[in-house]
Order: C-alpha cells, then structure tokens, then sequence
C-alpha cells in the first residue's frame, strides 16, 4: 500500500530538513510531497537540495501565499494522478510527531476508519506549550463546529490526518469552497456527509519550537464564519459517494 504526505510551507527552513529525515526513517515507507507557497528563507531550496539523498520526496512549487485549502487540494489531486492508496496531510513544524503518521496508517489500513484524524481533544486535552487563551480558543471552536454541523467529532480543526484514496476521489476536492482554516473543517465535514467512517487517534500536539506561527485571531475568525457558511451551502447540496453535486 502506498502512502504520501502532503505539507504545505511557508519558511519552513529550520523544520523541514529534519522532518524529511524523521519520515523517511519511520517502518512504514511514506512519501513525501511538499508544497511551497515561495518561502523567502529558502525552504523549496533546502527540499531541492534533499531530493538527492530522498528518492521518496517530491515538491511543488507555488508563486506566493495561496491558502492552506490550495495547497492540500493540489497535492490531493498530484497524489491521485500517481494512484497513491493513503494521502496524509500534516503541519511542517513538528507540532504533529512524524512517528503518529504510523497509528493513522493502521487505523485506516488494518481497522476500519475511511479518515484517521490525529485528535488532540479526544482523550481530553492533549496540548504542549500552547497559552491558555489558545487552547481555550481551539477547543471550544471544536465545541462550536460539533454544534452547528452534528458532526460526533472531538477535534474537528484538526490538520493531521489520513484518508483512503477513495474518500478524496468522493469528496471532489474541487468542490471544497474554503482556502484557509475553515478548510481542514470542510473537508471533515464533507467525508461525514459522505458516510465516510472517521475515527480519532489520540495525540499529543507540541507547539512549535522553531519557525514562527501561522496562526491568528484572524484566522480562527475565518474558521468560525466559514462554518456558517458551509452548514447553509449544505442545504442544497446532494451528497452521493460517487461525487458532490449541488
């Protein structure tokens, strides 16, 4: 079985070399297709650079700061073109650890789960070096999303997970309206209406210790107004497992 994990960056320089390493060592084989949106500290450099020494790393470079949701539903579609049987998404600052991507390969290979979510809140909170403002800020937009949408999902912000080919094949990533935040929800959001089985996988989420955050006020607000957004547009949309049509 074949999998790839896609990563967007953005000066992701002091991370990324030694996140490559740490996938690439792991027992199960995984690709690794990351995608940069023109990082001024030279992160598509330094990936250029390890593509010598790592056959399993690939790269696509972007002209500037595209949004998260573009980035993910371009190596969506790079990752179905080349037929891979599990597509990962994960951060590229070491806030996910590299050896998890294991327990969401076999939830989804050896058990039953369509989509593994990497859930920091499903067995209570499991967060490392976060202010109290934001984990309080995290878990209740968790809280918030659970409400309007149904979803029996812990941690629906989450950004670390593993779906089946056929969930993306499904969902049509084309048809997922959000670029930023309120895209890893949509997509969650998406894959349940589907039917599709998501199981949570506990971890544990250490903020990063190197690089600068990405995250904001403003971002958390998208998030929240996008829901709203996604829940009416559901409405009148017919979801079936062979696409999304409105």
């Amino acid at each position: 079985m074949s999998n790839i994990v896609i990563i967007p960056t953005y000066n992701e320089s002091e991370n990324i070399e030694a996140l490559v390493r740490a996938i690439s060592s792991l027992i199960i084989p995984f690709d690794i297709l990351v995608i940069d949106d023109n990082s001024p500290d030279n992160t598509a450099g330094i990936v250029k650079n390890l593509r010598g020494s790592f056959r399993n790393l690939h790269l696509i470079e972007r002209p500037g700061k595209l949004g998260l949701g573009t980035a993910y539903i371009s190596g969506f579609k790079w990752a179905l073109d080349r037929n891979y049987d599990y597509i990962y998404e994960m951060d590229a600052d070491f806030s996910h650890d590299p050896a998890d991507l294991v327990r969401l390969y076999n939830a989804c290979s050896n058990g039953s789960a369509d989509v593994a979510i990497g859930s920091r809140y499903i067995t209570g909170v499991n967060v490392i070096n976060w202010p109290l403002s934001r984990v309080i800020l995290s878990y209740f937009a968790s809280i918030y999303v659970r409400i309007i949408t149904g979803m029996k999902i812990m941690d629906t912000t989450a950004g670390f997970k593993c779906y089946k080919r056929e969930v993306i094949e499904n969902i049509e990533p084309s048809h997922i309206r959000s670029v930023g935040y309120a895209f890893q929800i949509e997509m969650k959001f998406t894959a349940w209406k589907l039917g599709y089985r998501i199981v949570e996988i506990p971890i544990i989420f250490t903020d990063r210790k190197l690089g600068a955050s990405k995250m904001s006020g403003g971002v958390f607000n998208e998030a929240l107004w996008g829901v709203l957004k996604m829940k009416i547009r559901s409405w009148f949309i017919k979801y079936r497992r062979n696409g999304v049509t409105a």
